[in-house]
C-alpha cells in the first residue's frame, strides 16, 4: 500500500531520487509530516476550501443519503468505505484517497521512469513512509527487484520494527536512513507513542551488521533540541560499533494542512522551524563526539 510517490527528491539519500511512501507506522509523532501514512489502510483527505457544495459527491456515494452541507460536513468518516467514488466524481478535486495497492513490478516500473536522473546524479530509489518496514515482505520484494535492475536503494526507517526484518532489509538495501528522535524513553513515548529501547538496540544491531547508515535527527523545538539530549545523542552515536554520517534536519510545519484535510485536530502552530544558528549549534555540539555532521538532508 503506497500513499505517495515523490519524484526529483534531493533530501532522501544521495543524488536525485524518487521516493515511494508506504502506508503504516507504529509511531504517532505529534509533529509527523505525513499523518496520512500512519494508518495501514487508505484514508480520505478533503480540502474544504475547494469544496463547491455541489452535492456531486453525495450522489456518487453508495453509502450517504441526503444533500450536501457546507464544506463537506455531510460526510461521515466512520461510514466511509474508501471506495473512491466521490473522489472520481468531485469536479473541484477537493477529495483525495491517500493509499493504493501496487504490485512489486508495477511500483518498481513507476520508480524506474526517472532512471536517467538517477544515472546522471548517482541517485536512486528511496522507500519511506509511514514506516516502510510495516510492510516488510513487500518492501523486501521491491528492494530485490530494484537490485536486479541495478537501481540504488535507500530505506528510511524509524527503527521500531522486528530486528530480523530490519537486518534483512539492511542487507539488501544500499543505504539505511535511520531516524533518531530522542534519547530519553519517557520523553520519546510522550511525543511518539512508544519508548525508544527497541529503536536504540536495533540501531546498534544494524551498525554492527556493516550496513551503510545515515543517522537522521529531526530537530523539534522544545522536544529534542535541549543541551542534555544533544549531549546524550552524541555520546550514544559515538559508542556505536561503527561510525556513521549524521544529518540534523529542521522541523517544518507542512503537516498542519494535511491534518485539517484528514479531519484531525492537533495542528502544531506552536512549533516554528529552528533557525540556522540553532541548527549549526546542535551540529557543532555533535561534532565534539568525533561525528561527521551535516545540517539538512543532502550530503
Amino acid at each position: 500500500m503506497v500513499f505517495n510517490i515523490q519524484r526529483c527528491s534531493v533530501h532522501d539519500g544521495p543524488g536525485v531520487r524518487t521516493t515511494a511512501f508506504l502506508k503504516g507506522c507504529p509511531l504517532s509523532c505529534s509533529w509527523c509530516h505525513n499523518p496520512e501514512g500512519i494508518d495501514e489502510t487508505p484514508v480520505m483527505m478533503i480540502s474544504a476550501d475547494r469544496c463547491l457544495v455541489c452535492g456531486v459527491c453525495v450522489e456518487a456515494c453508495p453509502v450517504e443519503e441526503g444533500g450536501a452541507a457546507p464544506a463537506g460536513e455531510h460526510w461521515v468518516r466512520h461510514r466511509c468505505t474508501r471506495c473512491g467514488s466521490c473522489v472520481e466524481a468531485c469536479p473541484a478535486d477537493a477529495r483525495e484517497l491517500a493509499g493504493r495497492e501496487y504490485g512489486v513490478e508495477e511500483l518498481v516500473d513507476t520508480l524506474e521512469r526517472d532512471r536517467v536522473f538517477f544515472d546522471a546524479s548517482c541517485g536512486g530509489v528511496t522507500f519511506s513512509g509511514g514506516e516502510p518496514l510495516a510492510q516488510a515482505e513487500f518492501l523486501t520484494d521491491c528492494l530485490r527487484e530494484c537490485r536486479r535492475r541495478g537501481l540504488h536503494t535507500a530505506v528510511d526507517t524509524c527503527g521500531l520494527a522486528p530486528r530480523n526484518s530490519l537486518l534483512g532489509v539492511a542487507k539488501i538495501a544500499d543505504l539505511v536512513l535511520y531516524d533518531l528522535k530522542h534519547m530519553d524513553p519517557i520523553r520519546h513515548h510522550t511525543q511518539t507513542g512508544a519508548d525508544n529501547s527497541v529503536i536504540l538496540e536495533n540501531l546498534r544491531a544494524v551498525s554492527a551488521s556493516g550496513a551503510d547508515i545515515w543517522i537522521r535527527i529531526p530537530l523539534i523545538p522544545g522536544f529534542n533540541d535541549d543541551p542534555a539530549n544533544i549531549e546524550a545523542t552524541g555520546a550514544f552515536l559515538a559508542g556505536l560499533p561503527r561510525s556513521h554520517r549524521v544529518f540534523v534536519l529542521p522541523y517544518h510545519g507542512i503537516a498542519d494542512g494535511k491534518r485539517a484535510r484528514l479531519g484531525q485536530s492537533g495542528d502544531r502552530a506552536d512549533l516554528l522551524p529552528p533557525d540556522t544558528e540553532t541548527l549549526c549549534t546542535v551540529a557543532e555540539k555533535l561534532t565534539r563526539h568525533d561525528l561527521e555532521v551535516t545540517v539538512g538532508g543532502s550530503p
